[in-house]
């Protein structure tokens, strides 16, 4: 794969049609998004009025001209030094080549040095171990966990972060 056909651009709207398709059974998607949205599946204007409001900064992941991945930054108090990352997705069709840790490596930065975060966090369930491995690989280090309630299940949440100083 030629590296320089890798990129990171903004989202567009229509871009969602193919990350929701990436999205095709309840548990997955519960791993991807908690409870931010309420019912299963979702549709491609489920994803763009959620992130109509402005509040997010989406993204898509590109080789070539094909998206494979997909998250969004926000920043989780009023404290402009964080950064979150969330909905963290890559197309199943394309995982365990790396693509997910390169994806995460422009994000950072990203937010490094358009943003000039210090810190970026992120929560992931246990129950995703490749995502786990995949931010664990990029630098990120387990500050906390809690409890989460999904699906009938008790899931451990795993609050994480990197340090970008």
């Amino acid at each position: 794969m030629d590296l320089e056909k890798i990129t990171l651009r903004e989202y567009k709207s229509n871009d969602a049609k193919t990350v929701v398709s990436w999205l095709k059974d309840e548990y997955a998607f519960r791993q991807w998004c908690a409870d931010r949205y309420e019912n299963f599946p979702i549709t491609a204007d489920d994803m763009n009025a959620l992130y109509s409001n402005g509040d997010v900064l989406p993204f898509a992941f590109c080789i070539g001209n094909e998206v494979a991945g997909h998250f969004i930054i926000r920043y989780p108090n009023e404290n402009r030094d964080e950064v979150r990352l969330g909905f963290v997705i890559v197309d199943d069709k394309k995982r365990g080549h790396g693509f997910g840790k390169k994806m995460i490596q422009f994000a950072l930065k990203y937010a490094a040095e358009n943003l000039h975060a210090k810190k970026v966090s992120l929560g992931v369930f246990e129950n995703n171990p490749g995502a786990l491995k995949c931010y664990k690989s990029c630098g990120f280090r387990e500050v906390s966990q809690s409890t989460y309630t999904c699906l009938g299940e008790h899931w451990k949440s795993i609050e994480m972060e990197i340090s970008l100083e």
